[in-house]
């Protein structure tokens, strides 16, 4: 009766790692080359000066969080019971 809470668990975190490990691979695979184009979009704020750099990546940021927002709103909805 109560065991099936801590399965569930169990899968979630499970889940959760494999998640983490193929976005690791990805980050990995990305710093490489430009992995589609993220980290240097229009609209990121780049600013070089002589002994100072700075960087924002605002319009990546958003698009990272619109892909993250669609992908566990997707999970959610296929979880549902």
């Amino acid at each position: 009766m109560g065991a099936g809470i801590p399965f569930q668990v169990g899968k979630a975190l499970i889940l959760a790692g494999v998640i983490c490990f193929l976005l690791g691979l990805l980050l990995m695979a990305g710093s490489k080359s430009s992995f589609f184009g993220l980290g240097r979009l229009p609209g990121d704020i780049a600013y070089k000066g002589k002994n100072f750099q700075f960087y924002f990546p605002i319009v990546t940021s958003l698009v990272l969080s619109a892909v993250l927002t669609l992908f566990f709103w997707l999970v959610s909805l296929f979880t549902r019971r």
